[in-house]
């Protein structure tokens, strides 16, 4: 284990140094939807006539293209729905910068037809990369039992081959986010069975934090596989049941944020780096439950020890954020100012 770590850091120390003498193009660096999830949340009370417009500055997938282009984004990953492609294409190349698009996954072959029509769309709005998931919820929250896990896993494995064929014959990358649902060797797993140049990972930093894993594990299974990022750094907190898992602002938190993406680009020079800090409040991971380990019986065993002693040895460094009780013209300003410094830390720590 001690010949392991000191081989893994002595691998992402000459990555890092490596990258510091290069920098990444300003395109390279961006931000997610869901980094602006609570401004979302105002953009549907709008729509529903909760409040008026005064605290919407986007409504729509093209103008949040254009707010995060304010915010400083070079890059912006969101969907496409409800606007035409040609539209987004025009805004990318009126403000430049670069389009990452988000496509839902076919659950059966039926839905394959809408799939690929999201597929097309993309494309024809000029991305060459598309995120998506398996599952929208944590594993250890859907999940009771492991026959239920691993009627999820197979279905899994049947909509990436479902997919290949389509992303293949347009052209479109699909970036599979690790979610909170396989652990990174499962994933890994997947991605080695269908080996395909056109269906990857998108790799977010802290995820896999809540299945108890080292971070530098995960970034190891799945690096040979990375088509996209999701950056985040996270701070951790003891509760009584497991811990507290926080995204917490760029270079705050407990993860080498630097060093992880150094060993990424080492794999893929051309992956976009996109910013998610959710500002929220804290997720509970209770994996000092029996529930808990419903799917991975054998994480109790492999896993919880280190996790825990990672919690205690990396308490936060400052407060973390916390929405609840706020109002929500409080809850975007601060998520606001969470994204600009973020985006500024991306761009000190890689900007060429």
């Amino acid at each position: 284990m001690i010949r392991r770590t000191f081989f893994a850091s002595t691998v992402l120390a000459g990555a890092r140094s490596l990258l510091a003498a290069t920098g990444l193009p300003p395109r390279q660096l961006g931000i997610c939807t869901f980094s602006c999830h609570q401004h979302w949340r105002a953009v549907g009370a709008l729509a529903a006539g909760k409040i008026d417009g005064a605290l919407v500055e986007f409504r729509d997938p093209l103008t949040f293209y254009r707010y995060a282009r304010a915010l400083g984004a070079g890059s912006v990953q969101t969907p496409l729905r409800g606007i035409a492609p040609a539209a987004m294409r025009a805004a990318v190349e009126e403000l430049g910068g670069n389009y990452e698009a988000e496509v839902r996954l076919p659950e059966s072959d039926q839905a394959l037809a809408t799939f690929e029509e999201e597929v097309r769309r993309a494309r024809e709005a000029g991305a060459t990369v598309a995120r998506a998931v398996l599952m929208g919820g944590r594993r250890y929250e859907v999940f009771s039992t492991l026959p239920d896990y691993r009627a999820f896993a197979e279905e899994s494995r049947r909509i990436l081959a479902r997919i290949e064929p389509v992303a293949r014959r347009h052209g479109l990358k699909i970036a599979v986010e690790n979610h909170k649902d396989h652990t990174a060797a499962e994933l890994a797993e997947l991605m080695r069975g269908l080996s395909s140049e056109w269906v990857g990972v998108l790799v977010d930093t802290g995820n896999n934090l809540a299945l108890l894993e080292d971070p530098l594990e995960t970034i190891g299974a799945l690096a040979p596989f990375v088509m996209s990022v999701h950056l985040k750094d996270m701070a951790l907190q003891p509760m009584e049941q497991g811990f507290l898992l926080s995204e917490v602002r760029p270079g705050t938190g407990m993860l080498d944020l630097v060093a992880m993406v150094a060993r990424l680009l080492a794999r893929n020079p051309s992956i976009t780096l996109h910013l998610e800090m959710a500002t929220r409040d804290p997720l509970r991971v209770p994996c000092l439950t029996d529930a808990y380990f419903a799917t991975f019986p054998e994480r109790r065993e492999t896993h919880l020890d280190a996790a825990m002693a990672r919690v205690k040895a990396n308490p936060p460094k400052g407060e973390v954020p916390k929405v609840a009780g706020k109002p929500l013209e409080a809850v975007i300003a601060e998520e606001e100012a969470n994204n600009r410094q973020g985006l500024e830390w991306m761009r000190r720590e890689w900007a060429g």
